[in-house]
């Protein structure tokens, strides 16, 4: 439905609200903008002073079905009546079974990943993935990227490298060493041309010069980076990833947290690839709005013992339920060749207003799973955080809700069943923002 704004937000009601947060939350959470929803429905929000917003990103891609789906919603209910919470850390369940079972369908056949360890969040996926590949490979090392994001959790926190804010003030880590991500758009190693090629030469360098080839348990990557901008790499850099991975023993951790679930418009991002990891890590989009995680890994991996991992909450039985209804809507034979329709839409518009505005340096992504870098110069590519977040706020305003990412983009991830007309009309929204501030 078209936005509605009633109120120039924050209103009244929301201004109250937002006071009393100030006084009792903690300080670490950072509020992008003033928007205090009070109920949801569909690819809509309504705010508590009765303004209505189109959602376009879908609770941090939480969302692929549209908030208050009546599906996942009755099966949550449903589920509530009968049983909230067992013990599935002690005793069995089945219904968390039947969900690990209808999961491990999802994932291609060659992949060959068919254990499951169930868990509340993406962060805590991440976790279970570091314990199972140190366990497995007895080895202590680990590796991400620049730009990285895999969580907020010590272990997860030791991965991530997106902003400074992010792991300020938080060490000692994990030993991980950080190697280059392929940007074709900003080289995080200076290459004019052929980034993938020249962050390989740099990564193998590094693994060598610090000897640490034979050292690292687990290399975590994702297939298009999430807050670190919505990246998508060049071609043919992740199958170089996985040929290092396999010539010195690391497992090849995929994080698809934010991308997937066919947030791009296949299951997996890394599918989009040609590539198979060792290691899966789910959430977000998974639970339909409820807290639920997975790690997914080969049978070859399952080698730690009874105990030496587990989780009060993790394969939570309303969470699972609503899981199971997530993975019949992702069956649909249609999510995913309408993903990337409406996904190749979006992109051909914002290609288009990036050829009018002296603001958008770069469009990229796949499927809904979209970016816009916002810059002061489209020459020096010198990016503008300040114009990109008076661009969120602005269209906030008007009634979108964008959110960033990385230090200058705007990440477009609405929710997967979003109708053209609503395309229109966020992205009218949008136009006119940066035609009237960028």
């Amino acid at each position: 439905m078209k936005p509605v704004i009633r109120v120039t937000p924050p209103g009244p009601k929301a201004k109250a609200i937002v006071r009393r947060n100030d006084k009792v939350q903690s300080n670490s959470i950072n509020h992008v903008y003033p928007l205090v929803i009070k109920k949801a429905a569909g690819v809509n929000f309504e705010d508590v002073d009765g303004n209505r917003y189109l959602d376009f990103n879908s609770g941090i891609a939480v969302m692929n079905f549209g908030h208050e789906n009546p599906k996942i919603a009755n099966a949550i209910y449903k589920q509530s009546k009968i049983e909230t919470h067992g013990a599935f850390l002690d005793f069995y369940e089945e219904l968390p079974v039947r969900f690990s079972e209808e999961l491990v369908k999802l994932f291609p056949g060659s992949m060959k990943l068919n254990r499951v360890f169930l868990s509340n969040s993406g962060t805590e996926s991440v976790e279970a993935a570091i314990k199972l590949s140190r366990y497995c490979t007895k080895k202590k090392w680990l590796a991400s990227f620049s730009g990285a994001f895999h969580g907020r959790t010590m272990g997860s926190l030791s991965l991530t490298y997106a902003k400074k804010v992010h792991r300020e003030g938080f060490d000692p880590f994990l030993p991980v060493v950080h190697l280059p991500y392929s940007n074709p758009y900003r080289c995080p190693v200076g290459a004019k041309d052929n980034c993938a090629d020249a962050c390989i030469e740099e990564i193998n360098d590094i693994l060598r010069k610090n000897g640490l080839s034979n050292e690292i348990a687990a290399l975590f990557i994702e297939p298009i980076q999430g807050e670190g901008g919505y990246v998508v790499p060049e071609e043919g850099f992740i199958k170089e990833i996985r040929k290092i991975c396999s010539e010195n023993e690391i497992l090849l951790v995929d994080d698809e947290v934010q991308s997937g679930c066919y947030r791009t418009g296949k299951f997996l991002a890394i599918e989009h690839f040609n590539v198979k990891p060792d290691i899966v890590c789910l959430s977000k989009a998974l639970g339909g709005g409820l807290p639920l995680g997975a790690t997914v890994f080969n049978e070859k991996l399952n080698t730690w013992p009874p105990g030496s991992h587990a989780s009060t909450f993790g394969g939570n039985l309303t969470a699972c339920a609503a899981g199971l209804e997530v993975i019949k809507l992702m069956e649909d034979k249609k999510l995913g060749p309408n993903v990337i329709k409406k996904g190749n839409y979006i992109m051909k518009f914002l290609k288009d207003l990036q050829e009018e505005s002296r603001a958008i340096g770069d469009v990229r992504g796949i499927g809904l799973m979209i970016g816009i870098e916002i810059v002061k110069d489209k020459i020096t590519k010198e990016p503008d955080g300040k114009l990109r977040d008076k661009i969120v706020y602005k269209a906030f305003e008007r009634g979108l809700s964008l959110l960033g990412a990385g230090e200058s983009a705007i990440r477009i991830a609405p929710p997967l069943i979003i109708a053209k007309s609503d395309i229109d009309y966020g992205l009218e929204i949008l136009s006119n923002v940066i035609k009237d501030v960028g």
